[in-house]
Order: structure tokens, then C-alpha cells, then sequence
């Protein structure tokens, strides 16, 4: 009876206070509740545009193959099976794929980061010689698509030599195509896979840490490299997350860089771009009655079913690892 009370004392005086003011208090709050429909409306397009897909490929990587010609069937299967992901892990070889793709992704994202973060530091903190024009290369690496440089990436890992001193050496140069060293070498000079906006990030970062931080550090007797490990980095957890997880998602989708280094090596994602190909050779010599449009189908829900299990590493990695991604996004900004 008291709370029906006080709400019912407060609309009278809500509709009091709105009388007073000419209606002013009744045309703000119908036009703050337009301004929240309109949002939750444009949130939750922007969802189903994002996640509808997503929940179509796991729709058809549960149908049995006559459900995909069935024009009854939408998004739930008539028949659910589970044949499709079996077919799918053995034309991508799933496990020696994941195993592999694991390793390269980790290893690469780990030198990354730390690399990057020396560099980000370095821009933030100090000042050295040309450092407009070096972190104008920064930004150049960021704007400039690595496939202008496909070329000379190639020819300069075929054949690969340092200031001729290999070859005059071995009388030959070295061929580092289809190993993990240009890798390696890419990511610890700040050339790899989106490095310069890992570079980027990580220097707007250090600069909203105050520097008082630093100075008592310094009056504590801390020198510039301890100041770094017991200060500045435990301060950096969140973007160097955030930083981690872009690099090893990118590296995980990645087709240009391991296509041009890593064809030894059994990458998902170049199984995934193969697997069509294998399925329909694979099909054709099986039956060659099959009709186009059956062969088709079934070879895009195969390619659908894959697709999930290539990105499900890479989903579960985010859950683990979304606290600290969403905590870099709220608390880094943009200090120039």
C-alpha cells in the first residue's frame, strides 16, 4: 500500500510540475523514450545482421542432405545429423590443421606483442632523432596494404641473403619460403600482420598513463628498463590483450602472408579455401551422376560446417578472454 502510495503521489507530482512548466517535462520524456526505441531498434539490427549468419551455417551443418533441397525446411532441420562435421574435419585434416595454426598463431602473436610494445613505449616516452618521420612509417604500415609489397617479400625471402655475405659464403642464398622464419623475422621488425596499428594503439595507451608514475619511480632509484617491467606493463594488461587477441584472430584468418610463406605449412584457413575443390573432385569421382545443383549444395554446406569449426577456437579464446578486451576498450582513448 506504500509503494502504491508514493507512485501515485509522484505522477501527481510529475503531471503538477509538468502543468507549471507548460508541458516541457511531458514532450522531454516522450522524446527521450523515441531516442532510446530508435537505439534499441538500430542495436538489435545490428545484431541479427552479425549473428544471422552465423546461426544459418549452424542450421546447415545440422541438415542431412535432402533438408537442403527441401523448400519447407528454413532454419530447423527436418532431420538433424552430424555427418557433416565429419566430412568436414577429414577434408581439412581438423587436427593436424588446429595443431599447426595453434602453434604459428601463438608464436607469432606473443613476438608481436612484445615487440610492439617496446616500440609503443619508445614513441610514447622518449625522444630520439627523425621520431616524426619514424612514426610517419608507423602509419604507412597501417595504410599501406601489404599486397603492394607481395613482390618484393617474395623475391627477398627466395632468395634471401644479408649484404651479400651468404652468398659469398655458401655461393648461394638462402630460399626461407614455406618455413616459419619470415614469419618470425616480419613480426620481431615490426613488419608483420598489422603490426604498425599494434605499434599505434599501445603508444596512444602508454600516453594517457601519467608520467608522475615514472618520475617515482625514478626518485625511488628505479632505472628506465625495471620502471617498464614493474610499472608501466601491469598498468598495460588491457591493450596488450586486446592487442594479443586481434593479432592471433588475424593471424588465424589470415590467406595473403600464409600463402606466401607457410604453404608447407597445414594452415585451417588454406584448407578452408581448398576444401570446395577437394569435395568436388572427390564427389565427381565417386559418382559422376550427381547433378550439378545436388553436387552444389551439398559442397556449401560442407564449406559452411567447416567454417564454424575453423572460427570455434577462435570464439572460445574471445569468452576467456573478453574481460580484459572490453576493459581496454573503456578505459584506453585517443591522445594525440
Amino acid at each position: 500500500m506504500t509503494s502504491r502510495a508514493e507512485r501515485k503521489a509522484k505522477r501527481a507530482k510529475f503531471w503538477e510540475r509538468n502543468r507549471a512548466c507548460g508541458g516541457y517535462l511531458l514532450r522531454k520524456k516522450i522524446a527521450n523514450f523515441f531516442v532510446k526505441f530508435c537505439m534499441a531498434v538500430l542495436l538489435f539490427g545490428m545484431c541479427f545482421m552479425i549473428v544471422q549468419p552465423l546461426l544459418q551455417k549452424i542450421s546447415i551443418s545440422l541438415m542431412e542432405e535432402q533438408d537442403l533441397y527441401n523448400t519447407t525446411v528454413i532454419s530447423i532441420p527436418e532431420h538433424f545429423t552430424t555427418y557433416n562435421y565429419e566430412v568436414a574435419y577429414k577434408f581439412i585434416g581438423y587436427k593436424q590443421g588446429l595443431i599447426e595454426t595453434v602453434a604459428v598463431c601463438l608464436s607469432a602473436s606473443i613476438l608481436q606483442v612484445a615487440i610492439c610494445t617496446l616500440v609503443g613505449y619508445g614513441f610514447a616516452r622518449f625522444e630520439f632523432p627523425l621520431k616524426k618521420f619514424w612514426f610517419a612509417c608507423v602509419i604507412l604500415v597501417i595504410i599501406v596494404p601489404p599486397q603492394t609489397i607481395s613482390t618484393s617479400l617474395h623475391l627477398h625471402f627466395r632468395y634471401f641473403d644479408i649484404f651479400g655475405i651468404i652468398k659469398a659464403i655458401t655461393g648461394n642464398t638462402l630460399n626461407l619460403k614455406g618455413s616459419m622464419l619470415p614469419y618470425y623475422m616480419l613480426s620481431a621488425t615490426c613488419m608483420g600482420l598489422k603490426n604498425g596499428l599494434y605499434i599505434f594503439l599501445i603508444r596512444q595507451f602508454f600516453r594517457t598513463i601519467p608520467k608522475e608514475l615514472e618520475e617515482a619511480a625514478y626518485v625511488d632509484g628505479a632505472g628506465t628498463m625495471r620502471t617498464f617491467f614493474r610499472i608501466m606493463l601491469p598498468d598495460s594488461k588491457p591493450i596488450l590483450t586486446s592487442c594479443f587477441l586481434f593479432s592471433f584472430v588475424w593471424q588465424w584468418t589470415d590467406s595473403f602472408y600464409t600463402r606466401l610463406f607457410l604453404g608447407n605449412v597445414h594452415m585451417l584457413g588454406l584448407q578452408l579455401n581448398a576444401i570446395a575443390d577437394r569435395l568436388m573432385a572427390y564427389l565427381v569421382d565417386k559418382s559422376s551422376e550427381m547433378t550439378n545443383v545436388a553436387t552444389s549444395g551439398f559442397i556449401n554446406c560442407i564449406v559452411s560446417t567447416a567454417t564454424l569449426m575453423v572460427i570455434a577456437p577462435v570464439l572460445i579464446l574471445y569468452l576467456f578472454a573478453q574481460r580484459g578486451f572490453v576493459e581496454s576498450l573503456s578505459s584506453s582513448g585517443i591522445k594525440m
